[in-house]
């Protein structure tokens, strides 16, 4: 049997603030860090040991995983980084209040920019300081390669090449392994795996930092999944996602 762990990161500092993020590359709040610490803990008890982990190139997650590999004495295991593991971009949302933006916006608008398959929020232009294609981690990629917006479709066709190129192979060199990441690009790997429809992933909300199992055959077919900790609580944490982009 294979497993694969998916952690969102730990709240961030625009978590905390309710903004939205995307490619900006914010830092973990304290809470943050100590959910991170709380997984590692969490995976500790359920006798998980990775030998090799994944995460995107943005601060929250390469915090999260480090913080989740100290605590399990893992600090050791190769971490490989990819902008393709990068969060969503939220275009011109990016820095907006989510409460604020559903003010001038409106619930049912906002929803569908956080949520919705193929509708991607309007793009930053390309000279925005806040734009990737001025960022120097991403100076290897085409312009066509690094998003002003982007939609969860956009999202998953830049992801699920990597799972099946990279993440999937490696299954075959370790037992078990862990990929931190975020929200949305987290999601899009989720709906592969599932199956899930494009109306039916608008309703999947991801908490921060609390690690999802998957179990796989040794031939790549999933047997299973399910989230490590109270059930109760982790449906608390999903409803609290599900309501940041609510008045």
């Amino acid at each position: 049997m294979k497993k694969v762990v998916l952690l969102r990161h730990g709240e961030s500092v625009w978590n905390k603030e309710n903004r939205f993020t995307g490619w900006t590359d914010v830092d973990l709040s304290e809470k943050g860090v100590e959910e991170a610490k709380k997984a590692g803990k969490t995976l500790i008890e359920n006798g998980f040991s990775f030998r090799k982990a994944y995460t995107s190139y943005l601060k929250r997650a390469v915090k999260t995983l480090n913080q989740v590999l100290d605590v399990m004495d893992l600090d050791w295991i190769p971490v490989e980084k990819t902008w393709r593991l990068n969060e969503k971009h939220y275009g011109m949302l990016q820095g907006l209040n989510k409460a604020e933006t559903v003010e001038q916006y409106g619930e049912k608008q906002v929803l569908i920019w956080r949520r919705s398959y193929d509708i991607a929020p309007d793009p930053i232009d390309i000279k925005d300081p806040r734009s990737p294609r001025l960022d120097i981690r991403y100076n290897e990629l085409s312009d066509s390669q690094i998003p002003l917006t982007e939609s969860l479709k956009e999202t998953i066709e830049r992801i699920v090449p990597y799972w099946k190129d990279v993440i999937a192979p490696s299954m075959k060199q370790y037992d078990e392994i862990i990929v931190a990441a975020h929200g949305n690009s987290l999601r899009g790997i989720i709906k592969y795996l599932k199956n899930i429809s494009n109306e039916a992933i608008i309703a999947l909300n991801l908490p921060t930092a609390v690690p999802y199992v998957f179990e796989f055959e040794d031939n790549g077919t999933l047997i299973k999944d399910y989230f490590l900790g109270d059930p109760e609580e982790i449906k608390k944490l999903m409803d609290a996602v599900a309501n940041q982009g609510k008045k």
